[in-house]
C-alpha cells in the first residue's frame, strides 16, 4: 500500500464521517449559531499579524471591518435577524474602524484615512440617528404633542 493511497483513503473516511454527522444533525446548531466566527476568525489574525510585525499595516483595513462584521453577525444570529433593522448603519462604522485603525498604527499616520474614518463614522450614526428617528420618532413627536398641549392648556394658568 503507497502512501499517496493510504492519505486518500484517509479523506475519503473523514468526509464520509463528516457528510454522516452532518445528515445526523451534528453540525446544524454549530453552524446555524457561530458561522460569522468564520468572518471574525480572519479579522482576528490578521490583527495578531499585525502586532506580531508579520504584516503591513494596511492590513488592518480588512482586519477591521472582517471583526466588526463578524461580531455584528454574531450579534445578529443571538438575538435574531430582525434587529438588523436597527444596526445595518454598522456596515459602514465596520469600514471607519478599519481605516481608523490604519491610521491609528501606520507609522506615516494617513490623513486621507482619518478623514475618511472620521467622514463615514458622522455618516454612521447619522444614520443610526435616522433610523432611530424613524422607529421610534412618533412616540418623541407625540410626547411632544402630549407636552405643548398640556403647557397651551395649563401652564399659562399656573404661572410659577
Amino acid at each position: 500500500m503507497s502512501r499517496n493511497q493510504y492519505s486518500v483513503g484517509i479523506l475519503i473516511l473523514a468526509a464520509g464521517v463528516v457528510i454522516l454527522l452532518g445528515k445526523l444533525g451534528v453540525f446544524s446548531f454549530i453552524g446555524n449559531l457561530f458561522w460569522p466566527i468564520l468572518i471574525l476568525i480572519p479579522g482576528v489574525l490578521l490583527h495578531v499579524f499585525f502586532f506580531g510585525r508579520l504584516l503591513p499595516s494596511v492590513v488592518l483595513v480588512p482586519a477591521g471591518i472582517l471583526s466588526v462584521y463578524g461580531l455584528l453577525f454574531l450579534f445578529s444570529n443571538i438575538v435574531g435577524w430582525g434587529s438588523m433593522r436597527y444596526l445595518w448603519p454598522v456596515f459602514i462604522l465596520g469600514v471607519a474602524a478599519g481605516l481608523y485603525e490604519y491610521y491609528l498604527f501606520d507609522m506615516s499616520k494617513p490623513r486621507g484615512a482619518q478623514v475618511a474614518a472620521m467622514v463615514l463614522a458622522v455618516v454612521a450614526l447619522a444614520c443610526f440617528g435616522v433610523v432611530l428617528f424613524w422607529s421610534w420618532g412618533i412616540y418623541f413627536i407625540a410626547l411632544a404633542l402630549i407636552a405643548l398641549g398640556a403647557w397651551l392648556a395649563f401652564g399659562r394658568r399656573y404661572r410659577w
